[in-house]
């Protein structure tokens, strides 16, 4: 990888012998590996058995969750948030969990949309859940940064599955509780 970050950083013009320049490709290649660990992990891995039995039915809702991923299309990163709800059916996950599965999906090349639902699936399938939501609110540098270079678009993508697809009211209070202010 440092060998092909060496040929990209020569073809736009740069001399790899500049100070500067010197260790950039096994900087940028060790960057990238660390950009793209997602793909060394699994759903069962990164859960590690923190699955929990629980009475509760009411919604769990961890919102606010940073994330950064690399657009498949340009390498350019998308940077935002996400926003996750879930209805238990006997089982929870433990709550650094639902991050983790957000960090394993997006630290892999993606676009936003395939994301969203990687999330939502992963959590529906690893506890069962009644109904799961998601929402990722991103900026996209392959847009801020050339193309049509808009610097304050937003990307809103959504999943809703089980009840919170099938019952407005629920859906309702999830949007409403991930945009209350702190």
């Amino acid at each position: 990888m440092e060998e092909q970050f060496a040929k990209i950083i020569e073809a736009v013009g740069e001399d790899l012998t500049r100070e500067g320049l010197i260790d950039t490709p096994k900087r940028a290649a060790k960057a990238f590996k660390f950009l793209n660990n997602g793909y060394e992990k699994n759903l069962e891995e990164v859960l590690n058995g923190a699955i929990f039995s629980a009475e509760t039915e009411d919604m769990v809702i961890v919102k606010d969750i940073e994330l950064f991923s690399l657009c498949e299309h340009h390498l350019l990163p998308f940077i935002g948030k996400c926003h996750v709800g879930y209805l238990p059916q006997g089982k929870v996950l433990g709550l650094s969990k639902v991050a983790r599965i957000v960090d394993m999906y997006a630290r892999r090349l993606q676009i936003q949309e395939k994301l969203t639902k990687q999330i939502a699936d992963a959590i529906e399938v690893s506890i069962g859940a009644r109904g799961v939501a998601v929402v990722i609110e991103a900026k996209h540098m392959c847009m801020m940064m050339r193309g049509v270079e808009k610097q304050n678009s937003v990307m809103t993508t959504s999943v809703m599955t089980g009840i919170f697809r099938n019952h407005i009211s629920t859906r309702s209070e999830f949007l409403n509780l991930i945009n209350r202010q702190h």
